[in-house]
């Protein structure tokens, strides 16, 4: 009778245990766990995914969600303890949401491989971090740089022994191409990150540079970008904790290793990461950012268990703090879409510094065995530790006031689409009509060509002109009282860094399209300014103020048609229109 009353209690123990304890051993193997010099194809990725799915169906979902330009779709994985995997309810619940990217850059795998072998051991032993935190996870985001594998590309990186390529199917680098989404990747994502707007943003990759002791480095979110009680629980509370929780798990971090000079012991600064960037992106949202970048010559085993850690460490900080980042956050948001003024660009404030306690290798010079001349260096024999000034603070150095809504020419689509894809808020006029408007007009700009598959303009100087503008049923109307906000000024702006403009998506109005027969225009000319003798004075005084000038009789036409009835209005007049 005792031995049937063990019995019993025995089996029902087994009973009350969670599913992932009857695993004795692990739900799969990948091939970094048998040569640490592997990683996952992309194929083997994707199986692994579908088992867990298929093992925690309570826990763990895995979908597709749009495409990607290797024609193949995009998936997520989401883990969720409950098993809501509904955003909306998952944000009702007072939860916080982390979204993982990885293979981005599928050279730099350590991501992938580490978030596979990171979920498979949350779903067996979730413990007490996820009660607070959903993550959602995109396995591979860069599928035809995945599935074209090659070994020999990244020629200064440590492993493993073949790799995906950084340019996607269509050879885009897709971490320029979160603003112009010309990919289909791009779009995708776009997608995946409105519908889970998440809290947090972890984007794995692995650096390229100097060399230097640790095997971690990190990129945040450019604090100044973030609303002041964003900027200040990422600055004063959770890049703190991360820098000393990683230290506690034996992978010391360091900032991203950019400075002022050829070496690291110059300095370091801070990465602006603009909005073609991942992180950049996701701060127009006021989502905390994350770019681990792993050192190129540390072997890849080092690597993914410190992009494993850095997981980790987040994901403890989210768990402990989800009540005042989500208060924090809501807060910020509320600022986005009330303030007055935004900037549109940032410069380094080089009047303020910190002392980094960084961790290096002395920098030496030598002749070049290839060239014969001196050649950079490091001798990893003399290694050292020194305080170093770290410039972590940028200033606007373009600010503009928000308007009251912008308006938009239906005939504009691509630009339309990409502001309805991004959930803007936006309202079809009900009939033609004529609207008081500030206006802009293309006075210069430089451009650089043949960039990430656009002409990219920059150094744009606008004319602005308060003026009477006609717009027709259809055209569109942006309120600018929401949350996407930043976004919309950002993008709409000409003359900021990242705007539709200066990807060249307006490029047809820049090229005039009317002109004149000189022989016939020198008499209409001629009457012209005999009838408006301002204009005649203007042009005289022109002439006495630029020899050049006064000595070219095309260009003295030229000055005067721009300046008469029949030049074309909408030669270099922005299209997007702004209502105060």
């Amino acid at each position: 009778m005792p031995c049937l009353r063990i019995a019993l209690f025995y089996c029902c123990w087994l009973l009350a245990q969670p599913v992932y304890a009857q695993h004795a051993a692990p739900l799969f193997t990948i091939p970094f766990e048998r040569d640490s010099n592997e990683t996952l194809h992309y194929e083997e990725i994707i199986r692994c995914y579908e088992k867990m799915a298929a093992a925690y169906p309570g826990q763990f979902q895995l979908s597709t969600s749009g495409s990607t330009d290797a024609g193949l779709p995009l998936h997520v994985a989401v883990l969720s303890n409950d098993g809501v995997f509904d955003p909306a309810r998952i944000r009702q619940s007072g939860r916080r949401i982390l979204l993982i990217n990885n293979g981005i850059h599928p050279g730099e795998p350590e991501g992938i491989d580490a978030t596979v072998l990171l979920l498979r051991d949350l779903l067996a032993a979730p413990g007490t971090a996820l009660d607070h935190l959903v993550l959602v996870v995109i396995p591979v985001y860069n599928v035809g740089g995945c599935l074209n594998r090659n070994s020999s590309t990244r020629a200064n990186q440590n492993g493993p022994e073949s790799y995906g390529f950084r340019g996607n199917a269509r050879n885009y680098d897709l971490n320029r191409d979160f603003i112009k989404s010309d990919t289909r990747n791009a779009q995708s994502f776009q997608e995946i990150f409105q519908r889970w707007m998440p809290d947090v943003f972890i984007d794995n990759h692995t650096s390229n540079g100097a060399d230097y002791q640790y095997t971690l480095t990190l990129i945040p979110t450019l604090h100044n970008k973030l609303e002041a009680p964003l900027d200040q629980f990422l600055q004063q509370k959770m890049i703190p904790y991360l820098f000393g929780d990683l230290k506690n798990r034996g992978w010391e971090m360091t900032p991203y290793v950019d400075g002022p000079g050829n070496t690291p012991d110059s300095g370091l600064i801070s990465f602006c990461d603009y909005a073609r960037y991942s992180t950049g992106y996701a701060a127009l949202w006021n989502t905390i950012g994350f770019m681990p970048e792993t050192h190129m010559l540390k072997p890849f085993a080092d690597r993914l268990r410190s992009t494993r850690a850095f997981m980790e460490s987040v994901i403890a900080f989210v768990g402990e703090n989800y009540l005042e980042l989500g208060e924090t956050r809501q807060r910020a948001m509320e600022i986005t879409r009330n303030k007055t003024r935004f900037s549109l660009d940032w410069q380094l404030d080089t009047t303020r510094q910190q002392d980094f306690l960084f961790k290096g290798y002395a920098a030496k010079y030598k002749p070049s065995e290839v060239s014969g001349l001196p050649r950079l260096w490091y001798d990893r024999n003399e290694p050292y530790a020194k305080a170093i000034p770290y410039y972590n603070e940028y200033l606007p150095a373009m600010e503009i006031a928000k308007p009251r809504a912008y308006v938009i020419p239906q005939a504009w689509s691509e630009v339309v689409q990409r502001l309805q894809r991004n959930g803007v808020r936006m309202d079809a006029l009900e009939r033609d009509t004529l609207l008081e408007t500030e206006s802009y007009f293309i006075r210069s700009f430089e451009t650089r060509n043949g960039w990430e598959g656009h002409y990219y303009h920059y150094q744009i100087a606008l004319e602005t002109k308060n003026m009477q503008r006609a717009f027709r049923k259809g055209d569109w109307l942006v309120r600018t009282n929401q949350e996407a906000n930043r976004f919309i000024v950002e993008t709409l702006e000409p003359q900021a860094p990242d705007s539709w403009f200066a990807w060249n998506f307006f490029e047809p109005i820049l090229m005039q399209k009317e002109y004149f027969s000189a022989y016939v225009f020198e008499d209409l000319a001629a009457d012209y300014l005999k009838e408006h003798p301002e204009i005649q004075a203007e042009l005289a005084e022109k002439r006495q103020k630029d020899p050049k000038f006064a000595v070219s009789a095309s260009a003295q036409l030229d000055w005067v048609y721009r300046h008469s009835p029949w030049y074309e209005p909408a030669h270099r007049m922005y299209p997007v229109a702004r209502i105060n």
